[in-house]
């Protein structure tokens, strides 16, 4: 696919003018970053049913979106988003072609004792995604992070600690076979140095290395169909962190190991500058005959509580998460892009970065940030309904 053209300055500029000439209360329990006077018009969900991402993107690649829940949702004062916010589930419907389990498929989510088993909430997310003709990437297999109290503080021997994993993979990875288009079944094994989580991470220390392809084995016996992922942040572009898994994905497929694809988070802040070679290193994967993605995307900023981000914010918003898009479309095989959440009041960002926020690209209203419009004329571009009347403005 041909590269885009990023969005000027003046066309966001001019986005952020035409819009509605007061900021709107957001509806329900929390609240994300105050929407500045005059940014976006409110259009309720549903109202034109091609005027999506969805539709935009057609069949260049599928457009998903995290589904908020678990992890740090259970200590706000909100009710389950996805349960209880129904005009957010209708967003979700209607503007995505995939979906991801925030939490909800993580170890301490699915396994709160040894000998349980919790699928409500997962089961709950596939039945949905089915009803909606739309994919599932299932994250995460295999992760340092979010394990029960009881893998970290128990006293396991490493066979019997094998034998869970084991038990674990094929339990989770079996009873969705043939209902998910990808697994991250590794999740950032190398540390901020570009080294092997050979402390950190308990399945590693305790297994040694040789059970990152153990991990891929097996998840491939449970499921045959599902396309096998290593995910990670902070490799956006060509770096040495980037670097330690194209050499490991090398060993590994040399030696028949099933590793079907490498994907990027895309946790992206105005703070840091923009990864210019993202398509350049998705491309070298690609080269290697590996599906690519990018599959937590959000672009957080600098924004005091209580305070909008200025315009000149959400311009540079707009143009990461326009170059993303750009990207991910310009590298056959890349099979999806995924957003990290839509809205603010449920983003992990101001939890997990204190100062920063309004990473999403709508407001907590559902009316629509420059950032949403920058993504959704990459895609229409591509896909070739760029000025089609459904897209309207």
């Amino acid at each position: 696919m041909r590269r885009r053209q990023i969005l000027t300055a003046g066309a966001v500029a001019t986005t952020i003018a035409a819009a509605a000439p007061a900021a709107i209360a957001a509806p329900g329990g929390g609240g994300g970053p105050k929407k500045p006077p005059g940014n976006g018009r409110s259009k309720p969900p549903g109202l034109a049913k091609k005027d999506n991402l969805a539709f935009a993107a057609g069949d260049t690649l599928k457009i998903g979106c995290a589904i908020a829940g678990g992890g740090h949702h259970t200590d706000e004062d909100y009710p389950d988003p996805f349960t209880s916010d129904q005009p957010y589930r209708e967003v979700l419907a209607s503007e995505f072609t995939s979906l991801s389990a925030e939490n909800q498929m993580k170890w301490d989510h699915l396994r709160p004792a040894p000998d349980t088993y919790d699928f409500t909430d997962a089961d709950a997310i596939a039945d949905f995604a089915e009803a909606n003709g739309q994919v599932v990437r299932g994250h995460t297999l295999m992760w340092h992070s979010q394990n029960p109290e009881w893998i970290e503080q128990g006293d396991h021997t490493p066979e019997q600690l094998r034998e869970i994993l084991r038990d674990h993979i094929y339990t989770v990875a079996g009873r969705y076979a043939g209902r998910m288009q990808q697994w991250d079944v590794v999740n950032e094994i190398f540390d901020d140095n570009a080294e092997l989580r050979t402390t950190g991470n308990i399945w590693i220390r305790e297994l040694g290395p040789e059970i990152i392809a153990d991990c891929f084995r097996w998840a491939n016996e449970a499921d045959p169909e599902a396309l096998l992922f290593f995910n990670d942040y902070n490799v956006d572009g060509i770096n040495a962190k980037s670097d330690a898994y194209y050499a490991l994905i090398v060993d590994l497929l040399a030696d028949g190991v099933p590793v079907h694809g490498f994907s990027t988070q895309g946790h992206l802040s105005l703070r840091y500058g923009f990864p210019d070679d993202l398509a350049d290193n998705l491309q070298r994967f690609a080269d290697l005959g590996l599906q690519t993605a990018v599959t937590e995307l959000d672009v957080r900023m600098d924004v005091a509580e209580g305070e909008a981000p200025t315009p000149e914010q959400l311009e540079q918003q707009a143009d990461y998460y326009r170059r993303v898009t750009e990207a991910a479309l310009s590298v056959e095989g890349c099979s999806s892009l995924t957003l990290w959440g839509v809205l603010d009041k449920y983003s992990w960002v101001p939890v997990t970065f204190p100062g920063e926020a309004a990473a999403t690209v709508l407001w907590d209203d559902f009316s629509r940030k420059p950032a949403y419009y920058a993504v959704q004329d990459a895609l229409a571009e591509a896909s070739g309904r760029e000025g089609h009347p459904a897209l309207r403005r």
